[in-house]
């Protein structure tokens, strides 16, 4: 099994997600508002991600849910505000499974593998707050995926046999 990583290319932990991906080699990919639109400014071209047709960010929120066999998203704060909320409701609305990962939660890494084996992803997108909202939120995706798929592990081959 491959698994390729989606996000919106937000600043945060969308970002972080797609530097992960793209570190590893593993296909990366989503929907980004028309004109590639972030808080940082156009989102730069070594992100493999295509334009909805509007620059709302709603948009490309729903369809990086529609498009994917789930949904992960990352927050330091316990409760989803913001965009994330959002994609919590449109998962929901979308009848998506999806999961919401913090610090405070019990083996993060090993909770994200199980929810990838028992849904049988191949896209998984990634969301969470941006920068400005959670400077460390990064840190903690680039954390996550780092122990969910240690260095020199194969693109999502192994998860069903280690997700236990």
């Amino acid at each position: 099994m491959n698994l390729q990583i989606i996000s919106g290319g937000q600043t945060g932990a969308d970002r972080a997600a797609l530097d992960f991906a793209r570190a590893r080699g593993w296909p990366h990919g989503g929907w980004c508002p028309q004109g590639r639109r972030t808080e940082a400014g156009p989102l730069p071209p070594q992100y493999q991600l295509r334009e909805t047709p509007s620059d709302a960010y709603a948009q490309r929120t729903e369809w990086n849910v529609r498009d994917s066999d789930g949904t992960v998203i990352f927050s330091l704060a316990h409760v989803l505000a913001g965009g994330a909320a959002t994609t919590a409701d449109c998962a929901r609305r979308l009848n998506k499974p999806w999961l919401h990962l913090t610090p405070a939660a019990p083996e993060p890494a090993q909770r994200l593998r199980k929810f990838i084996a028992t849904h049988g992803m191949r896209i998984l997108n990634v969301a969470g707050p941006r920068a400005s909202e959670e400077p460390q939120v990064a840190a903690f995706v680039r954390q996550v995926l780092e122990e969910a798929f240690p260095a020199g592990a194969t693109n999502g081959a192994d998860i069903r046999a280690t997700a236990g």
